[in-house]
């Protein structure tokens, strides 16, 4: 094996690893149910804080989280990324441990053809007439949830829109991608901190309150916040962004079987319909990517 395939198969590795531990997160979130939510998410960000910023050390990068902090526009715009992958993260906990994973699931089945439509009508990307049939599909299937249902999909829709805003503007930060992630924990984590700080006055904190592994795994929360999202930094760079666009959709997938067969939350044939149809989106728009790719490597290799 060449050096160059040993790194793509580590990166593989990595990205899997990353959407697997995303994949099995209710599971972990659930053993914080003793927890409000908010505590739950500051716990989250502060401990990332520390994790990120200790491997960052570690690598000898912490030069660029100084460096992104010292530019006006990427503080600017990553104080605004921190607000959206808080929102996520705080509506994400929420909804796992009041029992709404598999409505949670559907958010990140979404999220890419959100983040089409962000491309369109933001960054002016054009679409072909497949790609307008997944994005109609997709529209067809959250409508097909809202009638019959008798309510919007709120959780998913606020996923899917709070994480890709998150990825629209952490595109037009030319910042690294685990440096950005030191610099929103850093600018969030003070205020996560104070509301600690105010819950432990007011006699309602968890943390040092109940038994030693809640403690231990509100403190692991950081590192299960802060390892995947390194894993999949380092998994991106090294293997093709169609194989990372087959992938993301192994964690959402976990999550609803998670919802379903551990958790037993319902699953009725009107949802298996919605979905149905928000998968068709997806495996068209996936369909037509790798068309394309297929289409475009002679080209490649004749250039």
């Amino acid at each position: 094996m060449s050096a160059e395939e040993a790194e793509r198969r580590r990166g593989f590795l990595a990205a899997v690893s990353a959407f697997f531990i995303w994949g099995l997160l209710p599971l972990y979130l659930k053993q914080l149910h003793d927890t409000p939510s908010v505590q739950i998410m500051a716990h989250r960000v502060v401990w990332a804080c520390l994790f990120v910023f200790g491997y960052l050390a570690i690598k000898g990068e912490l030069g660029k989280v100084w460096a992104a902090l010292a530019d006006r526009v990427a503080r600017s715009r990553l104080a605004v990324s921190a607000v959206l992958v808080s929102v996520n993260w705080l509506i994400y906990v929420w909804a796992v441990t009041n029992g709404h994973v598999v409505e949670s699931s559907l958010g990140y089945f979404i999220n890419p053809l959100v983040s089409v439509l962000l491309g369109v009508f933001v960054l002016k990307e054009h679409l072909n007439r497949m790609q307008w049939i997944a994005v109609s599909l997709a529209a067809l299937g959250v409508l097909w949830l809202t009638l019959n249902v008798g309510r919007p999909p709120w959780i998913a829709l606020a996923l899917a829109l709070s994480f890709g805003g998150y990825g629209l503007i952490r595109k037009k930060v030319a910042v690294d991608s685990v440096a950005g992630l030191g610099v929103e924990t850093l600018l969030i984590a003070p205020i996560m901190l104070a509301w600690l700080f105010w819950c432990a006055q007011a006699g309602t904190l968890s943390f040092g309150h109940h038994d030693r592994l809640l403690d231990a795994l509100l403190i692991a929360s950081g590192a299960v916040t802060a390892v995947p999202l390194v894993a999949f930094a380092y998994g991106v760079r090294r293997i093709p962004l169609s194989t990372v666009g087959l992938l993301q959709y192994l964690g959402p997938t976990l999550q609803l079987i998670t919802g379903i067969f551990v958790f037993h939350e319902p699953f009725t044939q009107t949802q298996l319909i919605g979905f149905g149809l928000i998968w068709s989106a997806l495996a068209v728009y996936a369909g037509e990517g790798f068309w394309r790719s297929y289409r475009s490597r002679p080209a490649l290799a004749a250039a």
